[in-house]
């Protein structure tokens, strides 16, 4: 589907620059909402505020539904220090060693943003000396520096920061031999691979045999993105979400990964057959892998009581929550496996 790597790198940058952890995806969401429109195809939201696009197929009364998660990981203030530094919470399974000396922003309540950087309590070495290496990071020992002239509560508060505004952190996205290395290709890496499949179906007048909707998520990373607002005439849901390349790990950054297990059990063994034998017939490459310290949309609509067969494919993204890094074809793999499957019976 190389004919739609424009487009899909594009909106995948646009999307990677708009800060949007669980909770806080509005902007994500009006861009979302923005190249639907542009599509032309019509959407709408749920009761939590998942967007939903809709395509009809031959088959209406056996659907299938297609979901990304938009939101990301990210922090909330939990308390203002007698410093003037802040004690943050983390939102999703963010690790603070994982963001330790990041640049970040602190989006307070009137809609301003105040930056500032992520560090350990202890983090001059000349000062603390072998604490800066052994000390644990965590909640207690970590804390927001900002970027402004003040040394206790009162002064922070004049800037409009309260406890309970959101922290997000810098992407920094660059693009290198083919790379994309960003933050939070978990997972606006799979909202723009649904974004360029809609735009094919579009463009090339595919019929599908399916009604398939599109569901793009905002709270995955606190488990209940699809646990409810799915349509009710699914009967497959495939989640596109990232590959977790690693030790011990088939997956990589170059093929499509199809995930046959993660800590919520095996998905459904039909359904995953079907798309390996999808990827073997059309020649797409592919990684079979199982992923014990992961969840998804599909776990938490499985567990909600959705009856379904579910399914789960994706990117391979190396150093999942941390520094991520994909690749254009592992991308481009995904898209092609994802539009294989859209248009079997």
């Amino acid at each position: 589907m190389e004919k739609q790597w424009p487009y899909l790198e594009k909106v995948l940058l646009e999307l990677l620059a708009i800060p949007g952890p669980s909770g806080f995806t509005h902007a994500a969401n009006k861009v979302l909402t923005q190249q639907l429109d542009k599509l032309e195809i019509p959407w709408r939201r749920t009761g939590k505020g998942a967007v939903v696009a809709t395509l009809p197929g031959k088959d209406d009364a056996n659907q299938r539904t297609i979901s990304a998660h938009i939101d990301t990981l990210g922090a909330m203030v939990k308390e203002i220090k007698s410093n003037g530094c802040l004690k943050l919470t983390s939102i999703g399974g963010l690790g603070w060693a994982n963001v330790e000396g990041e640049n970040c922003l602190v989006h307070t309540g009137k809609g301003e943003t105040i930056s500032g950087t992520l560090l350990l309590n202890k983090a001059s070495a000349h000062v603390h000396g072998k604490d800066t290496e052994t000390e644990q990071r965590k909640d207690d020992t970590m804390q927001l520096r900002l970027d402004h002239r003040v040394s206790n509560p009162e002064e922070v508060r004049k800037l409009g920061i309260e406890v309970g505004d959101f922290v997000t952190f810098e992407p920094r996205t660059r693009v290198v031999n083919g790379f994309f290395k960003s933050r939070h290709l978990d997972d606006k890496a799979g909202v723009a691979i649904m974004l360029a499949a809609i735009k094919e179906i579009k463009e090339s007048n595919i019929q599908l045999p399916k009604t398939t909707n599109f569901f793009f998520s905002h709270y995955e990373e606190v488990g209940h993105g699809s646990a409810a607002g799915l349509p009710e005439h699914t009967r497959q849901f495939l989640c596109i979400d990232m590959g977790a390349p690693g030790e011990g790990q088939q997956s990589d950054e170059f093929s499509v990964s199809i995930c046959a297990k993660d800590s919520s059990g095996p998905y459904c063994h039909t359904f995953t057959r079907k798309l390996i034998g999808l990827a073997q017939q059309n020649e797409i490459p592919y990684k079979v892998d199982i992923y014990p310290y992961y969840g998804s949309d599909a776990t938490a609509a499985l567990r909600s009581g959705y009856d379904f067969q579910a399914a789960l494919i994706g990117p391979g993204v190396d150093s999942s929550h941390s520094y991520e890094r994909t690749h254009k074809d592992s991308l481009l793999a995904t898209l092609d496996l994802t539009m294989a499957w859209l248009q079997t019976e």
